[in-house]
C-alpha cells in the first residue's frame, strides 16, 4: 500500500518544507505510514537549511497517486496539490487563517503561533519523542524564516520559548548568526528571472468569488529590485491573463529594517490601496512596518472583499 503523502503549500517556502519533513517523521513514530513530499523545488533559503544539516529535499509532486493526504502549512484548496478534490485530507497542521471543507471527521490543528514547526514541536515534546537532530535543524530554520528571526509581529512567547530548545537540539550554538546566514541566502536575487521573482513564494487566495494572488520576497536592496519593474509588471500581468487572476500583489519586504513596497496589477485596485489606507502610484504602495503576508497583508485585504 502507497505511502500517505504529507505536504505543504505550492511554491513551497522553508516552513512547508521543513514542516512536512518533521510531520511525516512525527505520524510514522505515532504508527503511520508517510512520506513527505513537496509541491516544488526549495528555494534557496531552504536549500541553504537543507545543505547546511544534511537532510535530503523532499520529492517533488504535482498530482498526489494516494487517496489520503497530510496537509501542513496549508488548508486552501487553491494552495494545495492540483488533484486535492479527488484527496481525503486525515490531518492538518497549519497556523494560517482557515478555508477549509470537509465531508469525513480529520484531525485538524490550527494555532496562531510564528510557525507550522513551533506547532510541531509542542506535538514532539506532548508525546515525548525524540527529534533527530537534522530534523530539528529544519524546523529551527522554518522557525527563523517565518518569524524574520523573531522580528516580525506574527512571533509569539511560544516561538520565543521554543526557538531555544530547538536550536540546542539542532547543534546551533549561536541563532543570531545562523538565523542572518539562512535569510541572506534567501535575498540573492540577482540570478532570478522576473518570472521566478513572482512566483518563488505566490500563494492564490479566493475573496468574495475572485482569485488574488499575492506574492512576497524578501530582499536587503528595495530599490534594487524595483530597477526591475517593468519586467515584473510585463509576467505579472501574462499571469493574469493566462491563470485568470483578478489582480495580483507583489510585495517586495527589506529584512533588515522590517519594511515592504508593494506592486498591484489587476482590478479593484480602490480596495487594495484602501486596506493600507494609501492611494495606488504608479501602480505601487508604501507599506512602512509590513513584513508578514499572513498578518498584516491578507486580513485587511480579506476584509476589503467582504
Amino acid at each position: 500500500m502507497a505511502k500517505e503523502l504529507v505536504f505543504g503549500h505550492q511554491n513551497p517556502d522553508t516552513d512547508a518544507i521543513a514542516a512536512a519533513i518533521a510531520a511525516s517523521y512525527y505520524l510514522n513514530k505515532k504508527g503511520m505510514d508517510t512520506e513527505a513530499v513537496a509541491l516544488g523545488k526549495p528555494n534557496d533559503e531552504t536549500k541553504f537549511a537543507l545543505d547546511y544539516f544534511k537532510v535530503q529535499a523532499p520529492r517533488v509532486i504535482e498530482k498526489a497517486d494516494t487517496k489520503e493526504v497530510v496537509l501542513v502549512d496549508h488548508n486552501e484548496a487553491a494552495q494545495s496539490v492540483s488533484n486535492i478534490a479527488d484527496l481525503t485530507v486525515t490531518h492538518v497542521f497549519d497556523h494560517h487563517k482557515i478555508d477549509f471543507k470537509t465531508s469525513a471527521p480529520l484531525f485538524y490543528h490550527a494555532e496562531a503561533l510564528g510557525s507550522t514547526s513551533t506547532i510541531l514541536f509542542t506535538f514532539f515534546e506532548r508525546d515525548g519523542i525524540e527529534i533527530p537532530k537534522p530534523i530539528a535543524g529544519m524546523m529551527l530554520s522554518a522557525l527563523i524564516s517565518d518569524t524574520l528571526l523573531l522580528k516580525s509581529p506574527t512571533t509569539t512567547d511560544v516561538d520565543r520559548k521554543i526557538i531555544g530548545k530547538l536550536a540546542a537540539q539542532a547543534g546551533v550554538s549561536d541563532i543570531d548568526d545562523f538565523g542572518i546566514h539562512l535569510l541572506k541566502a534567501g535575498t540573492n536575487l540577482s540570478k532570478k528571472t522576473d518570472k521566478e521573482l513572482i512566483d518563488g513564494d505566490a500563494k492564490s487566495f479566493e475573496l468574495a468569488g475572485k482569485t488574488l494572488r499575492i506574492g512576497q520576497v524578501n530582499t536587503v536592496d528595495i530599490p534594487e529590485v524595483l530597477t526591475r519593474k517593468d519586467g515584473i509588471k510585463k509576467e505579472i500581468e501574462a499571469e493574469i491573463a493566462s491563470d485568470g487572476y483578478n489582480g495580483f500583489l507583489f510585495v517586495i519586504t527589506d529584512i533588515l529594517n522590517s519594511n515592504s513596497k508593494a506592486l498591484y496589477y489587476g482590478s479593484d485596485e480602490d480596495k487594495i490601496a484602501a486596506a493600507f489606507g494609501q492611494t495606488l502610484t504608479a501602480n505601487s504602495l508604501d507599506l512602512p512596518g509590513v513584513v508578514s503576508r499572513k498578518k498584516q497583508v491578507v486580513p485587511p485585504i480579506t476584509e476589503q472583499f467582504k
